[in-house]
């Protein structure tokens, strides 16, 4: 009884009916998780994502002598995260505030880094399982596309491509002066709605559904060349590691890049006139997009998994470097 009486409370808390029964006014429940549950989730993002990606480039840098095309692909994902983290802050600082003093310019630009280490994440990954098929496939003869020149004009373009495709959203964001406070609202939340619907689904597809096929098609392509490999030699079947790796990439990005893409394209669609939904429904969508947005960029934390299953000896190597670093910690303090 008491559970059910505090369960009408918190509906009545959230929302307010007439006595006709339409809704009068819906509390800004958007607005309370932008002011807490943001700051919190990339406060923990920032810091968890710093130590990670902030130890890769470290041994990448100091430790990697020989490197590999698949390194080059894995240490520009690290550079994209990195860069994503430094915008982190300023995001913190600005949904605890609830104001936006930056200016238009770090406005526009912080946004852009969120979205272009979100597409560069897919694609460069998409290298690296394209990189590994080819290595398993033809492991004792190097294919054109594994040659290192090849691999940084590779990466070259994966920057440029995704510049390219995320220079119209900058025509969509921007300030808005409210009467005490400037906000710089998410993607999402700016610009002409049905304008933005049609770029926002166009960068659905060619950004993210796409080379998350490729993802998902060139490591089904590394099983299936394993189980016929090992069934040809008579082996025992050794595929746990790449079919856990297959099923890892697939399911991280399928729970923190799907629902964001889904949600961002109901959030603008909301805005649209010709659909006008009652305010506590766009209220509802944009707390559930609200919610998605720190779940996507969560990529940042989560890249540093495949550093360690695909990357060439990298574990080894930073193995070496943190037992020289510990060595002569202790050499210089004895």
């Amino acid at each position: 009884m008491m559970i059910k009486k505090q369960s009408k409370n918190l509906i009545a808390l959230i929302i307010f009916q007439n006595h006709n029964g339409t809704y009068d006014h819906c509390i800004t429940l958007d607005q309370l998780l932008k002011k807490y549950y943001l700051p919190v989730f990339y406060t923990l993002e920032f810091i968890l994502g710093v130590l990670a990606n902030g130890t890769v480039l470290w041994a990448y840098i100091f430790g990697m002598k020989n490197w590999s095309t698949g390194n080059i692909y894995l240490f520009n994902l690290c550079l994209s995260d990195f860069a994503f983290l430094c915008t982190l802050p300023w995001l913190v600082e600005s949904y605890a505030n609830e104001t936006w003093i930056y200016g238009p310019i770090m406005c526009k630009s912080n946004r852009f880094l969120l979205h272009a280490n979100l597409y560069t994440s897919v694609l460069f990954l998409t290298c690296v399982s394209m990189d590994r098929y080819m290595l398993i496939k033809n492991p004792f003869k190097k294919h054109v596309l594994q040659k290192k020149r090849l691999a940084i004009l590779i990466s070259i373009g994966v920057w440029i491509l995704v510049t390219t495709e995320l220079l119209p959203m900058l025509t969509f964001i921007g300030l808005t002066n409210m009467t005490n406070d400037t906000n710089c609202h998410s993607y999402a939340s700016s610009g002409d709605p049905v304008q933005n619907l049609i770029y926002s689904t166009c960068l659905t597809v060619f950004g993210f559904i796409m080379p998350l096929c490729g993802i998902c098609f060139f490591y089904l392509k590394i099983v299936i060349l394993l189980k016929k490999r090992n069934k040809d030699l008579a082996q025992v079947p050794s595929l746990e590691k790449p079919l856990r790796l297959v099923i890892l990439a697939i399911i991280l990005f399928s729970i923190t890049f799907t629902p964001y893409h889904i949600m961002r394209n109901i959030r603008i669609a909301s805005r649209m006139d010709s659909w006008a939904p009652p305010q506590c429904t766009k209220v509802i969508i944009n707390s559930i997009y609200v919610i998605t947005r720190p779940i996507a960029f969560l990529n940042s934390v989560i890249n540093p998994i495949f550093y360690f299953l695909m990357g060439d000896h990298f574990r080894d190597m930073l193995n070496i470097k943190i037992r020289q670093l510990s060595n002569a910690f202790k050499s210089y303090y004895v």
